[in-house]
């Protein structure tokens, strides 16, 4: 089965690890709504995290190369690492799942929508987009009304 780009990840991970990740982006935005003065630097720091994609392919370069250079200078049978290597990343990239895409997800790390959603959130509460929410002394209603436009 292959899933659409942006559902693939989040289905072959745990309930548990998407709900963390989902909580996670809420008490953000809720926590810059309460602290708009930090939206700036969240941003930026958005800007420079790993989503999972970038993570997967710097952990099968790396491991690919390695069983390369292993194959080439010791033993013929470390070509084995990367060809297992390219044939899990060709599995991520149709069905959106891989051996190390549960450990990655349990650590924290993010497709690139999570992260845009995050991006987005702040954005409107930052007013990017013009006005939202209710008004801006209802601060947690304002971080609901965020998150609900930057995932539409």
């Amino acid at each position: 089965m292959v899933a659409s780009s942006v559902a693939r990840v989040p289905l072959h991970t745990s309930a548990e690890a998407n709900r963390r990740i989902e909580a996670q982006i809420a008490e953000s935005v809720r926590w810059h709504a309460a602290h708009p003065e930090g939206i700036d630097q969240r941003l930026q720091e958005l800007d420079e995290e790993w989503d999972i994609e970038r993570m997967l392919q710097a952990n099968a370069s790396t491991l690919a190369f390695i069983g390369v250079a292993l194959g080439a200078t010791l033993d013929r049978r470390w070509l084995a690492l990367p060809a297992l290597v390219t044939a899990f990343l060709f599995q991520h990239a149709i069905q959106g799942w891989c051996p190390p895409l549960p450990i990655l997800r349990n650590w924290g790390f993010r497709t690139e929508h999570e992260i845009d959603t995050e991006r987005y959130a702040l954005k409107a509460l930052r007013g990017d987009f013009g006005p939202i929410g209710p008004g801006p002394h209802n601060r947690d209603t304002r971080a609901s009304h965020a998150l609900q436009a930057a995932r539409l």
